[in-house]
């Protein structure tokens, strides 16, 4: 595979990210200079416990910057459903239709147009499966490995394009990257890790000309703390017919990344397919599946998340130009 740049090595380089989190100015200053250990082999979830064992340590820092979580969810209706769930948690979880038909009703989709599942690894997953056994797969670098590295394990070639300058994705280049074994394009917008936007206009055009030859597959999970999330989402192209998959996530802006919930929206022929590598709805639990129906659009909630990120962020990027650090606005 091309230089595919591990994430948490490309941030122990010197070029921050920052995202979601919520510092505490106390302690900022004792960041330990000891290096990172590499991921962990079985992926996120072991490299978090490896984190969680560095946290009980006695060190002045309490802060993980590597999940981009939200610590100001899950909203207090997810709460509140999540505890008015457990007298009946000996059911098997039925609610998926109705997290479905809301989505769908919110996005102007059809139900046949949307996957559920425990999050969106799963989407990546299944993805990454069923492409990755039949030719290449173009993605930026650095860019959210998840499904790439997967892919690879089935023997899929990637072809990883560099970032340009300002550190977006290059669509240019990845569009003359195509070839005979291309077989799909991967794209996080904003991406992970830079943070970065990519026009919505040119993103527009570019799925609208590429889908015609290969499928894209969009990662959305950090889509929500975008001024104009609907404007800037790639939706309208699954609506349009083109052959585009949406991959959406309740880990972030919602706070739910311990209760996993996401889906993907594509062509009903394309969710059908994918769903054959996928366990589905019954891979959530009722607590997390009531606990997004109350959540989704939550926009009290939601507001109030942002501008709690927003001013975070505000003071991360304060302290890290008052340290001589530079950044990624």
């Amino acid at each position: 595979m091309a230089s595919l740049m591990n994430r948490r090595s490309w941030l122990k380089s010197g070029a921050l990210l920052a995202g979601s989190v919520s510092l505490l100015p106390t302690g900022l200053n004792a960041v330990a200079a000891a290096p990172l250990a590499p991921p962990a082999p079985l992926g996120l979830a072991n490299a978090l416990s490896d984190e969680e064992a560095l946290l009980a340590a006695p060190v002045q820092l309490r802060a993980r910057l590597s999940a981009n979580e939200n610590p100001f969810g899950p909203s207090e209706k997810a709460k509140q459903a999540i505890m008015e769930s457990l007298t009946t948690c000996y059911q098997y979880p039925m609610q998926a239709r109705d997290l479905i038909q809301k989505i769908a009703e919110y996005e102007g989709l059809k139900p046949e147009n949307i996957m559920l599942d425990a999050g969106s690894s799963p989407m990546l997953l299944a993805a990454a499966m069923h492409f990755g056994q039949q030719g290449a797969i173009i993605t930026g670098d650095p860019s959210y490995a998840d499904l790439p590295r997967k892919a690879e394990k089935f023997k899929a070639p990637i072809v990883a394009v560099p970032l340009t300058a300002d550190y977006k994705l290059d669509l240019d280049a990845m569009e003359k990257k195509l070839d005979s074994r291309t077989v799909l394009v991967y794209i996080c917008n904003p991406n992970n890790p830079t943070g970065t936007v990519l026009d919505t206009a040119k993103l527009k055009a570019f799925t609208a000309r590429v889908s015609k030859k290969t499928p894209i597959f969009i990662d959305e999970a950090y889509i929500d703390y975008l001024p104009d999330p609907r404007g800037s989402s790639l939706l309208d192209a699954v609506k349009q017919g083109q052959n585009v998959l949406v991959a959406r996530t309740f880990s972030k802006l919602y706070g739910f990344a311990g209760l996993r919930v996401g889906y993907l929206v594509a062509q009903p022929e394309m969710i059908k397919t994918l769903s054959q590598y996928a366990v589905g709805p019954m891979s959530i639990s009722a607590p997390a599946i009531r606990a997004a129906v109350v959540s989704y659009q939550d926009q009290a909630f939601m507001q109030d998340a942002l501008k709690k990120t927003l001013a975070s962020k505000q003071f991360l990027y304060d302290t890290l130009k008052r340290e001589g650090y530079e950044y990624i606005p």
